[in-house]
């Protein structure tokens, strides 16, 4: 029997955004993660530079290392920091997305750099272990370790991330409620994966979405556990939206692309800190698809969603930041 051809792309119809995809093609092929993780990588990481804006000229950057134990490792890491520092004693510990697979420092350099010029906010970003060489859980081990090296400089210190640097940041938070250790003092994530269900919402309508579909986010997720179906697991370091409950986990700013398999985790996950007393807001970006960040130079969409995201994190600096209703 012939198989049924897949549904129509879900697309959107500013012309900014229809531009960044076919620019994003250009350097980044729809089809790449079908292809080996080397040769997925190299396409990335010069579709990544194609897209990187120069470094701010108020913003200097340091890099360093932090030592880790079990196994001993060295976890490379940058530092942001704007010229008039505002907020010191706050960090944003930001952690890249590229399905656990791709990305590093460079990668998501030059959204680092932007929330550092927007804000005046220090922003560490980490190079955790990828995967499929290191699986499950040393990308958050990597990170529970910034988190901790940290915080023992007396910082306060906001966890974030987008896509899968969206899920470990909510991870941390709760591996860190769990482990009753200190905790941080926000979380800032843009359009997470956070395990929600594949047959159901979003994983359905934006099941071929440009930019992301339901089948690839899938075989990351099988690459970062080594294989494990992603039904057999209910593991909230894997899949937050699998912990009992949010109750004590830091304030939280969620924004999501509405073009976007992964869009109705981020919801479901804001409706669910809301309703175990967790300060959390929601912000889903109509006509916006997965990867956005990057498209900020060439879309007013994107560029309107990344200040937000800015302000967002200037709230969560300064605690201020309160429950909302969903806006779209």
């Amino acid at each position: 029997m012939a198989t049924a051809p897949p549904a129509p792309h879900p697309l959107p119809t500013d012309p900014e955004v229809l531009a960044y995809i076919a620019r994003t093609n250009a350097f980044y092929p729809a089809d790449a993660y079908t292809f080996s993780a080397d040769e997925n990588r190299a396409w990335y990481n010069r579709y990544a530079a194609e897209m990187r804006g120069p470094l701010p000229a108020e913003v200097s950057t340091t890099d360093f290392s932090i030592a880790a134990q079990e196994p001993q490792r060295a976890i490379a890491a940058r530092r942001y920091r704007h010229a008039q520092q505002q907020h010191a004693g706050t960090a944003l510990l930001y952690l890249h997305g590229g399905g656990f697979l791709l990305g590093g420092l460079e990668s998501h350099a030059d959204a680092c750099s932007g929330w550092c010029a927007a804000t005046g906010i220090d922003v560490v970003a980490i190079a955790y272990r990828l995967a499929p060489e290191h699986p499950h859980p040393a990308q958050l081990d990597d990170v529970q370790t910034a988190f901790a090296h940290l915080h023992a400089q007396g910082l306060r210190v906001i966890v974030g991330g987008d896509s899968a640097g969206g899920n470990l940041a909510a991870a941390v938070c709760l591996r860190q409620r769990a482990q009753a250790g200190p905790m941080p003092v926000g979380q800032l994530l843009v359009y997470p994966g956070l395990g929600g269900d594949t047959t159901i919402g979003s994983y359905v309508s934006n099941a071929y979405a440009p930019m992301l579909t339901t089948t690839e986010s899938a075989m990351y997720f099988g690459l970062r556990t080594g294989g494990t179906d992603r039904a057999s697991t209910s593991d909230p370091e894997l899949m937050p939206l699998k912990a009992a409950d949010f109750r004590g986990m830091p304030p939280a700013f969620v924004v999501t692309a509405d073009i976007d398999p992964l869009r109705d985790d981020g919801r479901i996950y804001v409706q669910r800190l809301q309703a175990d007393g967790v300060a959390a807001q929601y912000r889903n970006e109509a006509e916006l698809v997965h990867g956005y960040l990057r498209a900020r130079h060439m879309s007013r969409r994107a560029a309107a969603s990344f200040a937000a995201i800015g302000e967002a994190l200037v709230q969560l600096a300064s605690g201020g930041l309160q429950s909302e209703g969903f806006g779209v």
